[in-house]
């Protein structure tokens, strides 16, 4: 049997899905506790976001008084970086939205 293993991606700061076979072969229990597993990671996704657009805040604060061009560089580096991050996370916080379980006819 199929199994949907959940590993941590340390970028992200949740874990995501590894699927080991195509969503539509798997078994619908299966399908049913996944969909159940990523409910709940999903639901941290917000709070992940909220915490990362904090940190562009101050970063975007030392941006602005900042006076060395290289440090500079290296804030809005890092700046840019997060608002990757921010943008993956929709991404996987959308995914699933129109995810159903198999059913039996």
């Amino acid at each position: 049997m199929s199994s949907i293993k959940f590993t941590f991606d340390s970028r992200l700061g949740i874990v995501t899905p590894q699927l080991q076979t195509d969503w539509e072969e798997l078994d619908p229990v299966l399908q049913e506790k996944t969909l159940a597993k990523w409910e709940n990671v999903r639901g941290d996704i917000p709070e992940r976001i909220k915490s990362l657009e904090q940190q562009i805040n101050k970063l975007q604060k030392d941006l602005y008084e900042e006076e060395n061009f290289e440090r500079s560089c290296q804030l809005n580096s890092q700046i840019a970086e997060l608002a990757s991050v921010i943008n993956d996370l929709w991404i996987w916080y959308r995914t699933g939205e129109e995810v159903k379980v198999k059913t039996h006819s």
